[in-house]
This record gives structure tokens, C-alpha cells and sequence, in this order.
């Protein structure tokens, strides 16, 4: 089970930088999802996944009689979903911005294009 994980994470991992050295800015933006969930799946598979180990101690025992799962990698993998989400909306807002002030979303054409000249109204949302 273990192995074919570690497939995906090879995987997700490949794609994630195939689309990182994309010249579109969207597919930047989802090769760094695609990253992140690869790094998450790679931690989850070095915690050592296991099935059908309680994560409570039973009644009257003070220690576990087998192996058990590990807590900590699954409780590192919310944070960095959690934050990932986060990082991923600023930069979602930075490219929509970017993009209606240049008019492209191509990283080429970005260095060469000149900003709309004049103070520009607030979006409204």
C-alpha cells in the first residue's frame, strides 16, 4: 500500500512541476496546489499508514498492546492545508489583479506589457 502512495506522490509531484514551468500564471497557480498536496500525501506516507488501529486507549490499559497510527503527521497535514488554502487565495486575488491590469496572464507578454495609464476605480466584489 505503501508503495503505491509513493507512485502517487511521484506522481503528483511531476505534474506540480511539469505546470510550475508553465507560462501561463493559472497553471503556475495549479502546480502549486498540486505540490502542496503531493508534499501532504508524502508526509501522511512517512507517519506510517496503518488501518484498524485504535487512536484511543482502551478502558484500564495505560499503553498500546500494538502499532498505532501517528497523530502528529495528520495534525501537520491540517495546518498546511489550512494554509495552503490561505496562500493560495492571496495569490488567486494577486493574478486576477494582475490580470486586469495588464490584460494577459502570460509571464512573457508581462514583462512587456506597459500598465493602463490613470488611477483605475475600486473593484466592487
Amino acid at each position: 500500500m505503501a508503495v503505491l502512495f509513493a507512485v502517487l506522490v511521484g506522481a503528483f509531484v511531476a505534474v506540480a512541476v511539469y505546470l510550475l514551468l508553465a507560462r501561463t500564471l493559472l497553471r503556475v497557480l495549479l502546480g502549486l496546489i498540486l505540490l502542496g498536496n503531493g508534499i501532504n500525501l508524502l508526509i501522511l506516507v512517512a507517519g506510517r499508514l496503518r488501518r484498524n488501529d485504535p487512536p484511543i486507549l482502551p478502558e484500564g490499559a495505560d499503553r498500546f498492546a500494538g502499532a498505532v497510527a501517528n497523530p502528529v503527521p495528520q495534525a501537520l497535514i491540517l495546518t498546511a492545508i489550512v494554509i495552503g488554502f490561505a496562500f493560495l487565495t492571496v495569490l488567486l486575488v494577486l493574478a486576477y489583479r494582475t490580470y486586469a491590469a495588464l490584460g494577459t496572464d502570460e509571464v512573457d507578454a508581462m514583462r512587456q506589457a506597459e500598465p493602463e495609464a490613470g488611477p483605475r476605480a475600486p473593484m466592487a466584489y
